[in-house]
């Protein structure tokens, strides 16, 4: 009775409930997903309603996504400064989020926005370095404190909701521009980032922590025996981990489905209201239904497939239809001026999107030792989002070179190639062998050269 309380009750940290882990994740994954709703979707589409060349939105949207791939920089300081009393990772989140709510409120004061590409690239970039910052250390967190049998189903509710937030966002964002101004959306959508805030300031991570510098806690010895105090233990053990076969495939596929997802949230508003003619409230309203869709469907449903089925079979299966949906899709531009072929196109790629992003994540954190849980995590989300930002950064490219129908089907490429390469990563074996080394060192063994 005792460990049913504790899992489907609130406690004040988030070793002890389920329930707090998961609301806590998510809540910190929405303050995420509303800035990306408006820099990733909302701006472009706003400026592709204003005629602007694609060239220019691919350039924004472009310089916005790198610094995500700035994470790999950010992480090692996670991992090995802190003020551990409050958590190994909590006060950097603290620290992102900070820095989250005051970009983002700060984009809104661009002067003239619409002819101003300079200054809101300048500010989304910042907007973009904090969302990455927060990021990191969320995902460190969700590392270090979420059980392995957790994980699928931590991920699906934390996608799930980012992609809601993005999604309403997204709508709102894009009535409020049309209808009160640049500034004003901004401004009212910063209060909803702010007030999530709340939640890493109460909950901890493990028990008997401070919440504040200032407060009453100490030092838990689980985080203390996690935690590595030289960048030499740092370097060697991530080197270590990321070495093995396993985590080598992983990350090279992850920039080769990053460059998928970069080249689709760029090509979508651009092709629809370019190409096909739509608004941008037309795209914004459509998007955000659709996400709000394949968000629920992925809190309620995506983890669960993960679990029950496995991360190999599941990742293999998302691929597999992706790849056939999108160059589907450039093959019948016969279809494209019936509005219910297309809508229903960007509903199945959604819903795959987020199913697939749960099962990469969930297999990113399977793959990861906790000692530099925030530094190798990062580094494979890291890879993705330079993917991410090349891909939007490409097509401009070959909009300017290729139609429509052969973009499509150089997009399909992506998850075709990354399907092929997951078939050779071994999840069971990757974990036997990380097993070892925290064998190794809980026994304070010598290092032994473990192969592949």
């Amino acid at each position: 009775m005792k460990k049913l309380s504790l899992k489907f009750k609130f406690a004040k940290n988030l070793t002890e409930s389920a329930l707090s882990r998961y609301f806590s994740f998510s809540a910190l994954y929405i303050a995420q997903g509303i800035p990306e709703g408006i820099l990733f979707f909302a701006i472009p589409a706003w400026l592709a309603m204003n005629d602007k060349p694609a060239t220019e939105i691919a350039a924004f949207l472009g310089i916005i996504l790198i610094p995500w791939s700035f994470k790999l920089i950010v992480a090692p300081l996670m991992d090995r400064f802190t003020i551990l009393a409050m958590g190994r990772k909590r006060p950097w989140v603290i620290f992102g989020q900070l820095g989250l709510i005051l970009s983002f409120l700060s984009i809104g004061f661009v002067p003239d926005p619409l002819n101003n590409n300079v200054g809101l690239m300048a500010i989304g970039f910042c907007i973009s370095f904090f969302g990455a910052f927060q990021d990191v250390a969320t995902d460190g967190m969700a590392v270090d404190v979420i059980p392995e049998n957790e994980q699928a189903r931590a991920n699906g509710l934390m996608w799930g909701t980012k992609i809601v937030g993005t999604s309403l966002s997204l709508v709102v964002g894009t009535y409020l521009i049309n209808n009160l101004g640049f500034t004003m959306a901004i401004s009212l959508l910063s209060i909803s980032v702010a007030l999530i805030m709340i939640v890493p300031i109460y909950f901890t991570e493990r028990p008997g922590e401070k919440r504040m510098p200032w407060s009453k806690g100490e030092v838990n010895q689980e985080s203390k025996s996690n935690q590595l105090r030289s960048w030499s233990k740092i370097l060697q053990s991530l080197y270590r981990v990321t070495k093995l076969r396993s985590s080598l495939i992983f990350i090279a596929a992850s920039f080769i489905i990053g460059m998928m997802f970069g080249l689709m949230d760029t090509a979508l508003p651009i092709f629809t209201i370019q190409e096909l003619d739509w608004t941008n409230s037309d795209f914004s309203q459509l998007f955000s239904a659709i996400n709000i869709i394949a968000g629920v469907l992925g809190m309620l449903i995506g983890g669960y497939l993960v679990d029950y089925f496995g991360k190999l079979k599941m990742l293999t299966i998302y691929l597999a239809l992706l790849t056939t949906i999108i160059s589907t899709f450039g093959l019948v531009n016969g279809f494209w001026s019936n509005t219910v072929f297309v809508c229903g196109f960007i509903l199945v790629y959604y819903i795959l999107y987020i199913f697939l992003s749960i099962a990469v994540f969930a297999s990113g954190m399977q793959l990861c030792w906790k000692t530099v849980a925030a530094t190798q995590f990062t580094l494979y989300m890291a890879v993705s989002n330079m993917g991410r930002a090349a891909g939007s950064a490409l097509l401009g490219t070959l909009e300017a070179n290729f139609t429509w129908e052969y973009i499509f089907v150089i997009i399909a490429a992506s998850p075709l190639l990354m399907g092929l390469m997951v078939q050779f990563i071994n999840f069971k074996k990757h974990r036997e062998i990380v097993d070892k080394f925290v064998l190794l060192k809980q026994t304070l063994i010598a290092p032994q050269v473990i192969k592949d």
